[in-house]
């Protein structure tokens, strides 16, 4: 099963490097380079959340295992790493931060903190540092306004993006957007940042289709439940958003089941949308359905690159083969795609062949374009949208698809729903400016930049 062997690994290997050398010819003589980019894999192994760190990171990793086999890395340089363990806790991640900061050649490229707390914890750090901050799918929606956070990149789909196409489906499942008015949808959250930072988006759609919308928290690590779905049972919601993550999503699902909940009247966001939220649940989790940026499998190129030039040869992540090419795995190498390609970009226009600072992987960020073309020539058509970065725009995409658990696989329900910016955008740049005044900061002129 995908969960044997995660919940009760004892152990962390403390780090996972690979290094390479090369000798570069100067003027003055031979001197000594190493073409290496360094990318710190600061995430969970452990703990109630290890499931998604470990697939995740996993993905990222076993996609740089793949470029330095077969590939020989980036233009010659070899993608480098590190682990340190975080437990999902904000004083850690903002540990392993300072800790993996200033190594490899040209220090950090780039941070994806998996945590939308550790996120909100390293905003300032990594702008200062020039460190660019990768949120894949997670952190503070804000961020996209690049305007005002120039380092940090809510990439993908961001939060309130995805809030917008949930309705929208449920919409288009009711029969029509004016169909929503009158009903009752209950938000079960996390009891984090990550859990709450729908709450706004969702009361201003409420207001805008009269919807009724109760918000009830789930303290950590969600183990308890039972209090939180009898008030489901008497508010008799039609719809119940799971804004869950780790143990939570299956003890939820359990719970729906014991009071009648129709689970296909449960939608889940993609941190609770995972061969591991379901799995463990059992029949309860049959007909649940979630939100998704990427999708699983192993019969992407890109997926049946990685188990020839890495898996076949013994250098897999994964410890449990049964997780290749999982939900969590799958969108690591995701992640492991938007570096990689952000990387090259930032090449192409400073130095190709040569390591690249933080503040060069910042301009390969905003300048990454992975277009319909570019994703069927990395193997990836289908693994996930297209995707292009602009100062103004640090999401890029915005759009969400939807897969339903039958039991035994996920199985996709819809093509790619569109966000509604006419709702986010405002909302996105309302908030990042109410962060500027705050912070005495001046909005970049993105025109400049450009």
């Amino acid at each position: 099963m995908i969960i044997k062997g995660i919940l009760n690994r004892a152990a962390l290997p403390l780090a996972a490097v690979a290094t390479a050398a090369a000798l570069t010819l100067t003027a003055g003589g031979a001197h000594a380079q190493v073409l290496e980019q360094f990318v710190p894999a600061n995430g969970y192994w452990v703990g109630p959340y290890a499931p998604g760190g470990s697939g995740f990171f996993g993905g990222v990793i076993d996609y740089f295992q793949l470029l330095n086999a077969r590939d020989g890395g980036i233009n010659g340089v070899k993608l480098t790493w590190e682990k340190c363990e975080t437990e999902y806790n904000n004083a850690r991640g903002v540990e392993c931060y300072e800790r993996s900061k200033k190594k490899g050649p040209t220090g950090a490229t780039v941070i994806h903190p998996l945590s939308t707390g550790i996120t909100y914890s390293l905003v300032e750090k990594g702008t200062a540092d020039k460190i660019p901050l990768i949120s894949m799918g997670y952190g503070r929606a804000d961020a996209s306004d690049g305007r005002v956070f120039p380092y940090v990149f809510p990439l993908v789909t961001n939060y309130w993006s995805q809030n917008t196409v949930k309705i929208k489906f449920i919409g288009m499942k009711e029969g029509g957007m004016d169909k929503l008015k009158g009903k009752k949808i209950v938000n079960i959250y996390h009891d984090s940042a990550y859990g709450k930072e729908t709450i706004p988006v969702l009361d201003v759609q409420a207001k805008k289709y009269g919807f009724q919308v109760t918000h009830i928290a789930v303290p950590h690590p969600g183990n308890e439940q039972q209090a939180q779905w009898l008030q489901v049972r008497q508010i008799k919601p039609d719809w119940v958003i799971l804004r869950g993550w780790g143990v939570m999503n299956p003890v939820a699902l359990k719970a729906a089941a014991k009071i009648g909940f129709p689970r296909d009247k449960v939608l889940g966001v993609w941190w609770s949308g995972a061969e591991e939220d379901v799995i463990p649940a059992g029949d309860a989790a049959k007909g649940y359905i979630a939100a998704a940026f990427n999708l699983p499998g192993t019969s992407f190129p890109v997926m049946k690159d990685i188990l020839k030039n890495v898996y076949d040869k013994g250098k897999g992540e994964m410890d449990d083969k049964s997780r290749i090419g999982s939900i969590y795995h799958t969108r690591g190498v995701v992640a492991g795609i938007i570096t990689a390609e952000a990387i090259r970009t930032a090449q192409e226009h400073f130095a190709k062949g040569k390591p690249i600072t933080g503040e060069q992987m910042q301009w390969g960020i905003e300048h990454l374009n992975l277009s319909d073309a570019r994703l069927k020539a990395l193997g990836a058509t289908g693994l996930m949208q297209a995707l292009k970065v602009s100062c103004f725009d640090h999401e890029g995409g915005g759009a969400v698809k939807f897969i339903q658990w039958d039991g035994k696989a996920w199985k996709v329900i819809s093509d790619w729903i569109a966000s509604d910016q006419s709702i986010v955008r405002p909302m996105i740049e309302e908030s990042a400016a109410k962060y500027a005044k705050e912070n005495n900061l001046k909005p970049r002129d993105c025109k400049k930049e450009s």
